[in-house]
């Protein structure tokens, strides 16, 4: 079916608005891109020095037999934190992420009945519901800039559930932020809290791709008034920086991944307001010519 002169009209006004909405939310994300990466460097300071006491207290074998005593080999799981969004518009932001925790989970735990999920953001969480995944807990709304105090909330909530024994090790599955154009998914382990984890943890922090360069400290610790005391001030505020780093790298994942789909929204629909005008003008100049065609037409007749 042809159309006329004013549907193609009507469709250009219609993109042209289209396009003023997208270029408004690729200046929206893009201003909050860089507001997160503003907290993100104030944040790597933080979780370098907290990295480099940890660290330590694995080195002195106070992480050892961090497992807690309500633990059950016979009935071990896996549980898997999965940060996604809770909105849409954001590219591949989400796909990428569930796509790269599948692989995670189809190496680690391919038995479905072996693992659970811990989903932060509702795109993670609906997915794997919808899918007949073993959704234990879920948070949704987290901050366009997320503050501490947030993931202070999602922390204490796993941690009784590692300390109640419903999983026995976990994994933090994200989006990690390399730069605008590119995001690489991340696996990384944050329970049990022992040696080898925290190990792993520091290998992470020092790859390609971080600013963080965590200083591995020397000293050697006198313990007062115990081990205990120190482990119970320390680890809870390790597990929090390690979640919240997580949910700041994909939260500017995020935002960057949605300035890029804004962008290329925006000039798409340059594309093809520039296609429909091309469109327009040669139905017009058309319409013109039949016109002319017409009333010379009807001249010639009078003159005979």
């Amino acid at each position: 079916m042809v159309e006329s002169m004013n549907e193609v009209k009507h469709r250009i006004a219609s993109t042209k608005s289209t396009r003023k909405i997208t270029e408004a939310m690729e200046m929206v994300q893009t201003v909050k891109l860089n507001q997160i990466q503003g907290q993100t460097k104030t944040y790597d300071q933080y979780v370098s020095k907290i990295k480099s006491v940890v660290m330590h207290l694995a080195n002195t074998h106070m992480l050892d037999n961090q497992k807690p005593s309500s633990a059950d080999s016979s009935k071990s799981k896996t549980a898997y934190l999965v940060i996604t969004s809770d909105r849409g518009m954001v590219g591949s932001y989400n796909s990428n992420a569930i796509r790269g925790t599948n692989r995670f989970i189809e190496k680690h735990t391919p038995n479905k009945a072996d693992y659970l999920i811990l989903a932060v953001g509702g795109n993670g969480a609906d997915f794997y519901k919808k899918n007949g995944a073993d959704v234990a807990y879920e948070y949704r709304g987290v901050s366009d800039i997320p503050t501490f105090s947030e993931v202070k909330e999602i922390v204490k909530a796993i941690s009784q559930m590692y300390e109640d024994g419903v999983f026995t090790e976990l994994y933090v599955c994200s989006n990690h932020f390399v730069n605008r154009i590119r995001s690489d998914f991340k696996a990384q382990k944050l329970f049990p809290m022992d040696r080898e984890t925290v190990e792993e943890s520091m290998d992470g922090a020092n790859g390609a791709g971080s600013a963080v360069k965590t200083e591995v400290l020397s000293a050697e610790y006198d313990v007062e008034p115990s081990e205990k005391e120190v482990l119970e001030a320390i680890l809870p505020q390790y597990a929090e920086s390690l979640v919240y780093g997580a949910i700041l790298d994909a939260k500017t994942a995020e935002h960057s991944s949605s300035s890029m789909a804004m962008k290329a929204a925006t000039d798409n629909a340059g594309d093809l307001i520039s296609s429909l005008e091309l469109k327009y003008n040669r139905a017009r100049q058309a319409a013109i010519t039949t016109e002319i065609t017409e009333i010379t037409g009807g001249q010639e007749a009078l003159n005979h």
